[in-house]
């Protein structure tokens, strides 16, 4: 069952995984295309290294296709699903890095940027990663499932497997160690004060 890529463009993301289920590639190409990016960013703020993130992305994407034909539409998004996977993952190695010595631990990836605005992107993306990573870890999730990836409070419970007053608890109070953390580097990152 062979279909053209442009037949499934609109087509739901559950629609797609079945499809894929049932051999259709066309299918997998469109749902890999329309959730790898999101996943990629997900791992890549968690983990701070693009090789490592692009590892996780890719071992989440094999657990998806994985478990494709017993897929349950009713049960879970693929998104959210796909999440869920994707922060355990990261979970995983960021748990296996505090045994590694410091001097192990490969540098952040350089994205080759050289103008001056993205040098500035740079260090804010830096000083939230550093942030994110003195925080409790499933505060951190869930500030970076909600301000980050702009995911609603209900899909962040599910994927974290919590509660939403959990969750909004989790981020009420994730948002406001992040200001403290960084309070005091406004000027410093570029931002005014007003």
């Amino acid at each position: 069952m062979t279909t053209q890529l442009g037949s499934w463009r609109d087509a739901p993301d559950a629609a797609l995984l079945l499809a894929y289920a049932q051999g259709d590639m066309d299918a997998a190409r469109v749902l890999t295309a329309r959730v790898l990016p999101r996943i990629l960013a997900q791992a890549t703020r968690m983990l701070s290294d693009q090789a490592e993130a692009e590892d996780v992305s890719q071992d989440a994407l094999m657990r998806l296709w994985k478990i494709a034909p017993d897929w349950r539409q009713d049960e879970a998004q693929v998104t959210t699903w796909l999440y869920r996977v994707t922060a355990n993952l990261c979970t995983d190695r960021l748990r296996k890095r505090r045994n590694v010595p410091l001097d192990e631990i490969a540098e952040p990836a350089d994205p080759q940027r050289s103008a001056p605005g993205q040098i500035q992107d740079k260090a804010r993306y830096s000083a939230l990663s550093d942030a994110l990573a003195q925080m409790p870890e499933r505060q951190a999730l869930a500030v970076s499932l909600r301000h980050l990836e702009g995911l609603p409070n209900p899909e962040i419970a599910e994927v974290m497997d919590i509660s939403l007053r959990s969750v909004e608890s989790l981020t009420a109070r994730g948002k406001r160690a992040l200001m403290d953390i960084l309070q005091g580097r406004k000027a410093e990152l570029g931002y005014d004060d007003d």
